[in-house]
């Protein structure tokens, strides 16, 4: 049987192939060349370590161009980046054979989570180009990374007391037997004791953090992350990533690391698509994580028609009867009370009380004691029916009417956002923070995942070719205006070193004779 067999190992060539022949011409990784090079990095800063009067620096062009090869192939360790440059023929062509050592790669990423988010909103302006953002519908959401941070090393006061307290009964216990036993073993119980002792100082510290802090949690391995719900019951310490697609071609438009819920997210993720959109005429679609008066305050302040899904009721302020809830009580402006199913007015006495995060007032009436369906109604036996109306609660109802009237739209948010959760998590594989410490360095790494992700998509949608044409149009016009910048600067240095020439032009200016040589030149053309 005959095999297909390969090139003999020891055999030279006559006509060696260089890089750029061994790369396709529709590759991808002339793409990302393509797409560094057509920045202007100058203005993005991106900050490179390096010292005085050592070796020169990576230009921050390579380094750049490594890591987008790298998470577009699934490949985030620095040391592991290392290895494709000495190894990868796209890499070496990529980076003309440099090999920066997996140091320099990792605070790279370290120190430029915002000059890496200004790259990302380059690929946000990429996507406008060829109209891939319609800037007509969006949806936000948050997906969780976990954080280099397990939850053993992540502490709240129930779980410190309840530490404490287990210390206190085992130090108990070792008195007790150090009363009990021989000079033996008491040697051995007291190195016991020392070990608990220095255990309590730790759990005595980290409560002090949290008092000193006014935080409900602590990580010790990455400070600032945080016990979150993934789902269901099921936590982790992870961060928060918010995130905006629009709809039409689902591109990742913004994106924003957080350690903190849902419940306060939307408003600042609404001005900020306002900024990149630059219109407010699209419509927002969120779930009912984001369900908070305030922030559908500022949604309807910024003039965006906002869809949030609406929770259900809490058992709380649930009738004994349902068709005695709330909703059902009417609210007539101009009387400013309510009405409720039997007819009665409930009316405030004007005064605002505070809640947490808003105020309130309080509608109550004095016939609740004499009605026949109070039982139905309401299970406090003295007070009677009291409802609450926030100040937002004007916002909560139109919320509540959008949903009710575009329910068809509103079924389009979990298509539209969970695109880029299902690619960057589920395909690649990007489900934990590969950077540790602050959320800036987690910024980072999630920045990275957006800008790999926007422009996998900006290929798949255009095809290589265009997109590739595109940016070394890009790149041609900068490289004009980069040669007419440096010839300018080459003539005006030239013309300053010329103390003749320097005179020349300056003397209509100075209105005085100057000599050359033996000749007199006077002012004036």
């Amino acid at each position: 049987m005959k095999y297909i067999k390969g090139v003999n190992r020891d055999q030279t060539s006559l006509f060696p192939v260089s890089l750029q022949d061994m790369i396709e011409p529709d590759n991808e990784v002339r793409i990302i060349d393509c797409f560094v090079d057509s920045l202007e990095l100058s203005k993005i800063d991106f900050k490179v370590e390096h010292g005085e009067n050592g070796r020169p620096a990576y230009h921050p062009a390579d380094l750049l161009k490594l890591f987008i090869y790298g998470y577009l192939n699934r490949i985030r360790s620095s040391r592991s980046l290392e290895k494709e440059c000495k190894r990868n023929i796209e890499v070496m062509w990529l980076l003309k054979t440099l090999q920066p050592d997996h140091n320099t790669i990792a605070n790279f990423r370290r120190d430029n989570a915002k000059a890496i988010k200004k790259v990302f909103r380059e690929t946000v302006k990429m996507a406008k180009h060829f109209n891939l953002i319609g800037a007509t519908l969006i949806a936000g959401d948050s997906t969780k990374f976990r954080a280099q941070n397990s939850k053993k090393n992540n502490f709240n006061q129930k779980k410190i007391d309840r530490h404490l307290e287990y210390i206190e009964k085992k130090l108990n216990q070792y008195y007790q037997e150090l009363a009990e036993n021989d000079k033996d073993k008491q040697e051995q119980i007291k190195k016991e004791i020392e070990k608990q002792q220095e255990w309590k100082e730790k759990y005595q510290q980290l409560e002090q953090e949290l008092k000193e802090t006014n935080e409900a949690q602590v990580s010790t391995s990455d400070p600032e992350s945080r016990q979150m719900i993934i789902r269901n019951n099921i936590t982790e310490v992870a961060y928060n990533t918010q995130t905006t697609v629009d709809s039409t071609y689902n591109i990742l438009i913004d994106y924003n690391v957080t350690n903190n819920n849902d419940s306060k997210a939307m408003g600042p993720m609404l001005r900020r698509a306002k900024s990149i959109l630059q219109t407010t005429s699209f419509t927002a679609l969120y779930d009912k994580g984001y369900h908070t008066g305030s922030e559908l305050f500022i949604a309807d302040h910024l003039g965006i028609d906002t869809l949030v899904a609406i929770p259900a009721n809490s058992r709380s302020s649930e009738a004994p009867d349902p068709n005695y809830n709330v909703e059902y009580f009417q609210f007539d402006i101009d009387k400013d009370c309510y009405t409720c199913p039997q007819g009665h007015e409930l009316h405030s006495n004007g005064t605002w009380y505070k809640a947490a995060n808003y105020r309130f007032r309080q509608f109550k009436t004095k016939a609740c004691k004499d009605c026949p369906v109070k039982e139905k109604c309401t299970a406090s036996k003295r007070n009677g029916k009291i409802v609450q109306r926030s100040e937002y609660t004007d916002s909560l109802e139109q919320n509540k009417k959008r949903v009710s009237q575009n329910k068809e739209l509103y079924r389009k948010r979990q298509a539209i956002v969970e695109h880029p959760f299902g690619t960057i998590k589920r395909q690649w594989g990007f489900s934990y923070i590969l950077t540790k410490k602050t959320k800036e360095r987690a910024s980072a790494d999630v920045g990275f995942m957006m800008i790999a992700y926007n422009l996998k998509r900006i290929i798949n949608i255009i095809g290589i070719k265009a997109f590739r044409d595109y940016l070394e149009a890009i790149y041609s016009v900068l490289n004009r205006l980069f040669r007419l910048f440096r010839l300018f600067t080459s003539l005006l240095q030239l013309f300053l070193q010329n103390r003749w020439m320097s005179q020349f032009f300056l003397l209509p200016l100075q209105n005085k004779p100057i000599k050359y040589k033996t000749e007199t030149f006077t002012g004036g053309f």
